[in-house]
């Protein structure tokens, strides 16, 4: 299988953002051609599509399946397993957003709420405490911004991004009519 040029172009795109996101390029890789392919693939296929080896997209569907991002699906008289994106766009944005939030959020929280509950040995980790408290409570304000984000649905979702630059310019205009008093921190 030969990618035609906007394909190969937004494939490889994604494979190089893939590493930014979490992901090696190949798996990236994989999951782009996944999204934007209009019937399941089978590994063969893949690393043909891709000039990778079999190996490698062995590991990487293993690992966008623990991601939760494909789904595996089997065509009647054929053994091969075939792999398909797992859901719409905005439920794979979704999933991506829950596995990292997992990932990285979850277990920096719990660490900090362990440090906080110490007793500070002498006044530089007090110090240094207070500051952990601050990366805590933005993180903790985070993750209940996140929680209540992933309980809208898609519609929702959609209509509360495109309020965001609205919003922006209504909190300008705010701080325009108090005379520019406001500070950022007040947003």
């Amino acid at each position: 299988m030969e990618l035609t040029g906007q394909t190969r172009a937004f494939v490889l795109h994604f494979g190089e953002m893939g590493s930014r996101w979490g992901f090696n390029r190949t798996v990236g890789q994989m999951l782009a051609l996944l999204t934007v392919h209009h019937e399941p693939l089978n590994a063969e296929q893949l690393a043909e599509a891709l000039h990778v080896s079999r190996g490698n997209v062995s590991m990487g569907l293993k690992e966008l399946q623990a991601w939760r991002l494909v789904e595996l699906r089997h065509k009647p008289g054929d053994r091969k397993d075939y792999f398909t994106a797992a859901g719409s766009i905005w439920e794979m944005a979704r999933t991506v957003f829950e596995e990292r939030r997992k990932r990285e959020l979850d277990p920096t929280l719990s660490l900090l709420r362990q440090l906080l509950l110490n007793e500070p040995e002498n006044e530089r980790e007090a110090e240094a405490q207070e500051k952990m408290r601050e990366v805590y409570d933005l993180l903790e304000l985070l993750d209940q911004f996140a929680n209540t984000l992933s309980r809208l649905d898609e519609g929702d979702l959609l209509r509360l991004m495109k309020l965001g630059s609205g919003i922006t310019r209504l909190l300008e205009l705010r701080d325009k009519v108090k005379g520019g008093t406001a500070s950022k921190t007040d947003r």
